[in-house]
Order: structure tokens, then C-alpha cells, then sequence
């Protein structure tokens, strides 16, 4: 078995088993998102089906969750932003 066949195999059993994005798994990987991308939904839907579908079910949850998930973030950004200008303007007081 070549290397990349393994890897996208690694990278699909990480995957379900972390029920991870693909951003999670480049992260852990140490390799880019279009690579992650490229093993799971080309080169591991040839290697193993089993496993392609699998992973094919949580990148489809994933992308469903996504707009919640970037609101979520938005919201905290700005909520820290909010808690740092009032501890600034709570010090110029002091």
C-alpha cells in the first residue's frame, strides 16, 4: 500500500473517531486542508468505501454546522472585545 493510501486512511479513521473537521485534522496531521480534503473525499473513497462513507457523514455534518458554529465564534470575538475595553476604561479610572 503507498504512503498517501495509508495516510488518507489514517486521516479517515481520525476523522470518525474524533468526529473531527477537516481543519482539526490538518491541524493534527500537520499537513494543509485541501490535502486533508483531497485523501478523504478522492483518494480514500477508491481504498475503502466502508470508511469513505463514514467519514462522508460527519464532513456533512460538519458543513451543516458550520454557519453556527462561525456565529458562535463571532459572538465570543466580540463579547472578549467587550470585556477588555471595559477592564481599560475600569484602569484609566483607578
Amino acid at each position: 500500500m503507498e504512503y498517501y493510501d495509508k495516510r488518507a486512511i489514517l486521516l479517515g479513521e481520525y476523522i470518525v473517531n474524533n468526529k473531527a473537521t477537516v481543519r482539526a485534522a490538518a491541524a493534527a496531521f500537520g499537513i494543509s486542508k485541501s490535502t486533508v480534503h483531497m485523501d478523504v473525499s478522492q483518494r480514500l473513497k477508491k481504498i475503502n468505501a466502508g470508511l469513505y462513507r463514514q467519514v462522508r457523514e460527519i464532513l456533512d455534518i460538519n458543513k451543516e454546522q458550520r454557519h453556527i458554529r462561525g456565529g458562535l465564534a463571532t459572538r465570543e470575538k466580540y463579547k472578549k472585545l467587550k470585556l477588555e475595553e471595559e477592564e481599560e476604561a475600569q484602569a484609566v479610572q483607578a
